[in-house]
C-alpha cells in the first residue's frame, strides 16, 4: 500500500492544495447584474436629491457618469455571453471601473459631504473576497486615494436657495479617517475569512479523497484476495498435473523440464495473487476485527522504516482480559495510519502503542522518543495548512515545511468514528538523556473512543454469517 507523505505537521506538498482562484469563478452576468443595481441606485439618488430636497446638482454631468455605466453594461451584455466567466484582471478592471464611476458621481455630489460615500468600501469587500491579495490591496489603495483627493477636490451641494451643504472640518476629517479604516478593516477582515474558508474547504476535500482512496484500497484488496480464492482450486489442479507429468517423462529431458516449468508458473501465480490480497475474501467476518489487529494492520506500513514500533496491550482496571472486537473501519485505520507515520517521522529510535479498554472506553495512546511537537503550534494541532517555518524546526530534516494537513486529515477521520484526540508533550520532551534520548520522551497523541461506538456485537446466540455475499452499495 503506497505510503502518505504527512509527519508531524505534514509533508504533503503546498503545491497539492494551494489557494484557489477565486477570480476566474466569478460570472460576467453576476457584475453586471449588481451593476444594474448600482445604477438603479444612482439614478434614484439623484431623482430624490433633485425633486424631493430641491438641491442644486449639475445634473447633466451626473446623467452622463450613469450613462457611461449603462453603455458599459449594455456593452458587455451583448458582446459576450452570460456563461462567460472573468479571469483575475478582468475581474479587477471591471471593479475598478465600478470604483472610479462611483467616485466621479461622488466628486460631483459634494464629495465627502455626501452621505454615500461610504460605498466607496464596497468594491475594496467585493475584491477581498473574490481576487488575490494583490489585486484587493492594489483597489484598496486606489479607493484611499479617491477620498484623499474627494476631500479636497469636490463640486459643493447647493440647496435651490444657493446655500452650501457642508461638514465642518473636524467631521470631514472624521468621515475621511472612518472611511479608511473601514476599507482596511473589512478588506483585512474579509481576506482573512475567506482565506479560512478555502483552506478548510481545501482540507475537508483532501480528507474526502484520503478516505476514499483507503475504501477503494480496502475494497480492491478483498477483489484480490477473492480472485486468489477462487482460482485456488485451478492452480492446484494444474499443479497436480504437472506434477504427474513430470514423473510420467522422467526419460524425455525436455518434455519433463517443461512440465516442471508448468508447475512452478503455477506455484508464482498462487504466490503472486496471496501477497496482493491479504484481507481474505468479501466476507462479512472481514468488517470485524480484534482491536490488537486493526492496530497492526495500520501500522504495518510504517514497520521497515529504520525504527521500532512496540504494541503493548492491556485492559484496564476492573475490565475484562478478552479484547474487544471493533468494526474494522477504512476511516479509523487512515487516521491511527497518520498519527503512526508522524510518530515514526520524528521519533529518534521507538514509538509505543499502548492500547487499553475498559467497559466504558477504548483508549489507545501513540508516543515517540524525538522532540515532541513545538511548543508554539501545540495548541493549533490539528488546524489545516497551519504554515510555520521557525529556527527551531527540526534540523535532521531541513526540507520539512509543515502544513498540519495530515493531522487534520487524521483528526477529520478519527473524530468522524466517535473518537477524542488529544495532542500533547512527555514531561522530558526536548532534553536529551545521557544517551542522547530518554524513551517515551516525545510527542503523546491519545486517542479515545466510547466502546459501544467502535465494538461489534459478538453475542452467543448471534446467527451464523452464512455464505458469502458481496457488499452492495
Amino acid at each position: 500500500m503506497q505510503r502518505d507523505r504527512n509527519a508531524q505537521m505534514s509533508d504533503i506538498s503546498p503545491a497539492a492544495f494551494k489557494s484557489r482562484r477565486r477570480g476566474n469563478w466569478i460570472r460576467l452576468r453576476t457584475l453586471i447584474l449588481l451593476r444594474w443595481w448600482a445604477i438603479a441606485g444612482q439614478i434614484s439618488a439623484l431623482i430624490v436629491a433633485q425633486r424631493v430636497y430641491d438641491l442644486n446638482l449639475e445634473i447633466g454631468l451626473c446623467y452622463l457618469v450613469v450613462g457611461v455605466a449603462v453603455i458599459s453594461n449594455l456593452v458587455a451584455s451583448f458582446i459576450y455571453p452570460e456563461s462567460k466567466r472573468l479571469s483575475e484582471t478582468e475581474t479587477l478592471l471591471v471593479v475598478l471601473f465600478d470604483m472610479l464611476q462611483l467616485g466621479m458621481m461622488l466628486y460631483l455630489t459634494g464629495g465627502l459631504n455626501n452621505p454615500f460615500s461610504i460605498l466607496i468600501v464596497g468594491p475594496v469587500t467585493v475584491s477581498a473576497s473574490a481576487l488575490s491579495s494583490r489585486s484587493t490591496v492594489f483597489l484598496g489603495l486606489t479607493a484611499i486615494l479617491i477620498v484623499s483627493v474627494l476631500t479636497q477636490y469636490h463640486l459643493p451641494l447647493r440647496t435651490g436657495e444657493g446655500f452650501v451643504l457642508r461638514m465642518p472640518e473636524i467631521f470631514l476629517f472624521g468621515n475621511w479617517a472612518a472611511i479608511v479604516i473601514a476599507i482596511i478593516f473589512l478588506g483585512v477582515y474579509s481576506r482573512w475569512i475567506v482565506a479560512e474558508m478555502d483552506a478548510m474547504s481545501d482540507a475537508l476535500q483532501a480528507t474526502q479523497m484520503a478516505l476514499a482512496r483507503e475504501q477503494k484500497l480496502t475494497d480492491l484488496g478483498g477483489v484480490v484476495a477473492a480472485a486468489a480464492h477462487e482460482l485456488g482450486t485451478p492452480l492446484a489442479t494444474i499443479k497436480l498435473t504437472s506434477s504427474e507429468l513430470a514423473e510420467e517423462l522422467s526419460d524425455k529431458d525436455d518434455l519433463r523440464d517443461d512440465a516442471l516449468l508448468i508447475s512452478e508458473q503455477a506455484d508464482r501465480c498462487r504466490d503472486i495473487l496471496r501477497s496482493m490480497g491479504r484481507a481474505g475474501k468479501d466476507d462479512l467476518h472481514l468488517r470485524k476485527a480484534p482491536l490488537t489487529a486493526v492496530i497492526e494492520e495500520a501500522a504495518e506500513p510504517h514497520q521497515d522504516r529504520g525504527k521500532t514500533i512496540h504494541l503493548e496491550t492491556g485492559p484496564g482496571s476492573g475490565a475484562l482480559d478478552t479484547q474487544p472486537t471493533i468494526h474494522r473501519r477504512p476511516e479509523v485505520i487512515h487516521g491511527l495510519r497518520n498519527l503512526i507515520q508522524n510518530a515514526v517521522d520524528f521519533a529518534r529510535e521507538n514509538v509505543w502503542i499502548e492500547t487499553n479498554w475498559s467497559e466504558d472506553a477504548i483508549t489507545l495512546r501513540i508516543m515517540d522518543d524525538g522532540r515532541g511537537f513545538p511548543a508554539p503550534v501545540l495548541a493549533r494541532i490539528g488546524e489545516p495548512f497551519m504554515r510555520r517555518r521557525s529556527p527551531s524546526a527540526d534540523p535532521r530534516r531541513p526540507e520539512y515545511e509543515g502544513m498540519g494537513l495530515g493531522l487534520f486529515i487524521a483528526k477529520t477521520l478519527l473524530e468522524r468514528s466517535g473518537a477524542d484526540l488529544s495532542f500533547a508533550n512527555a514531561s522530558n520532551a526536548g532534553r536529551d538523556g545521557p544517551e542522547g534520548h530518554r524513551a517515551r520522551s516525545g510527542a503523546v497523541v491519545e486517542v479515545s473512543w466510547p466502546r459501544h461506538r467502535m465494538e461489534a456485537a459478538t453475542r452467543p446466540d448471534e446467527a451464523a454469517s452464512g455464505q458469502n455475499q458481496p457488499i452492495r452499495a
